[in-house]
């Protein structure tokens, strides 16, 4: 059994995070590792439900299959009911263009869930430790993340627990060497081929010369910048409720004015933009341009951005090119999912009264020559504005308009034959197209959105 001293300290901290109950059934992410052995000896030991996870990610040959095998016997040993999931993580990794690490992790995770499910578990709890809290400290450190990059590794996420934060690598091998309790090392985990090893086999070892208790010391800090950022957390979300205004799911305008008046406005900033994708570079940059002139754009992954005159405006991505579409005769013509056009040609009544719906437009039908073309608008396009003589740019039009960049490359026209702009869609007809007293068949476009 493992020492009372080590115990003790595990089962006050589950008690003072409210980790687990003694009435649930839980999942202990089993490696073979001493970490994840010393965990599952230590729930069973405090008298809680528990069953073992092993995940065989194919990656390691020999040893991956040896340290299937040690879980077997170690949970046959312990009367632990075990769980074992076999992964191709490199095929996994290769369709999906992900790196390795991120596939084991994502099927690893995916597994856990359904397992949960499956066996009416509460959580899994995994073994993370002290450690590995200030590795993460300062991984996050030296890539430059926020505030909640500096708070370490959360006792609770979701359905993970981690109970043995509160304990060092040193502690747990020590637990396991007084019981005899052998267990399964990673050769990775010897390597400094990767960042986190190079700070756990290079870093730490220097700043322990410095300081040895400099993990106890980090944590600590750690914990402090945690209970921090939850009250920084309430202070930024009633900033974004005060400066976004959402237009849908993934849409959103932030008024750059109020964005200045906050607190801390690049931090608001960062904390809204990474929820986009955008980096805390692009952040850096987009930042800076505020203050400049309008019309700059940034791209992430999922989105894109504008500055515009008083605003950020954020839309997703958009994966459909510009499209045209020929209407030769009257009928209802589908553009896209959420948009059609319906064209028909009337009789001209007495006293005829347009429609003012800016979705509908109604021309003199022997003045336009069929068939008619719906396109986006393209640098040059011109035409005269219902009610004036002269031509204009419509770029300019939509300018004097107010509409911005992603509002001007989504707008669409309507032309004729012969290439005349006979409609801005809902915005202006074109005037040499009007009805007047002579107007014998009126040509109606609709343009109606689902």
């Amino acid at each position: 059994m493992l020492n009372r001293t080590f115990i003790g300290k595990v089962s006050q901290y589950i008690d003072d995070n409210a980790l687990l109950q003694h009435s649930g059934k839980y999942v202990v992410a089993l490696s073979g590792g001493a970490d994840s052995v010393c965990l599952a000896l230590t729930l069973k030991q405090l008298g809680y439900t528990v069953e073992a996870a092993h995940c065989n990610f194919n990656l390691r040959g020999a040893e991956s299959l040896r340290d299937e095998d040690f879980c077997k016997r170690f949970c046959e040993t312990n009367h632990i009911p075990l769980h074992v999931a076999r992964f191709d993580t490199t095929e996994f990794a290769r369709l999906r263009k992900i790196s390795i690490e991120m596939a084991a992790r994502k099927l690893r995770y995916s597994w856990f869930d359904a397992l949960l499910g499956d066996i009416g578990a509460e959580a899994v709890c995994v073994a993370h430790h002290q450690d590995d809290s200030v590795e993460t400290v300062l991984l996050n450190l030296i890539r430059g993340t926020g505030i909640h990059g500096l708070a370490g590794i959360k006792a609770a996420n979701g359905n993970i627990r981690r109970p043995l934060l509160c304990v060092t690598r040193k502690n747990i091998e020590t637990a396991l060497q007084e019981t005899g309790q052998p267990y399964v090392t990673d050769s990775t985990n010897l390597e400094d081929d990767v960042v986190r090893n190079k700070i756990r086999l290079d870093i730490l070892p220097v700043m322990r010369q410095i300081n040895p208790s400099v993990s106890d010391s980090i944590s600590k800090t750690a914990a402090r910048v945690n209970a921090v950022a939850g009250a920084f957390d309430t202070l930024i979300h009633q900033a974004k409720e005060r400066i976004i205004t959402f237009h849908g799911r993934d849409t959103a305008t932030i008024r750059t004015d109020l964005l200045m008046c906050e607190a801390a406005p690049e931090y608001t900033l960062f904390s809204i933009l990474r929820e986009y994708s955008f980096t805390p570079a692009q952040t850096e940059q987009i930042f800076r341009a505020v203050n400049a002139a309008p019309g700059r754009t940034f791209t992430s992954s999922t989105h894109q951005l504008l500055i515009d005159r008083a605003n950020i405006i954020i839309e997703p991505l958009s994966c459909d090119a510009p499209r045209s579409m020929v209407m030769p005769e009257s009928g209802t013509y589908v553009f896209s999912d959420d948009m059609k056009f319906k064209v028909e040609i009337m009789t001209c009544p007495d006293k005829f009264i347009p429609s003012r719906q800016a979705c509908c437009c109604s021309l003199d039908a022997s003045k336009v020559n069929m068939p008619l073309t719906v396109r986006p608008a393209t640098a040059g396009d011109r035409f005269i504005p219902f009610g004036m003589n002269g031509s204009k740019l419509v770029s300019d039009y939509l300018t004097d308009r107010k509409l911005n960049l992603f509002e001007k490359r989504r707008q669409l026209i309507v032309a004729d034959s012969k290439g005349n702009i006979v409609w801005l869609v809902n915005q202006r007809p074109d005037n040499r197209f009007r009805i007047d007293d002579s107007t014998t068949k009126v040509l109606k476009i609709t343009c109606c959105r689902d």
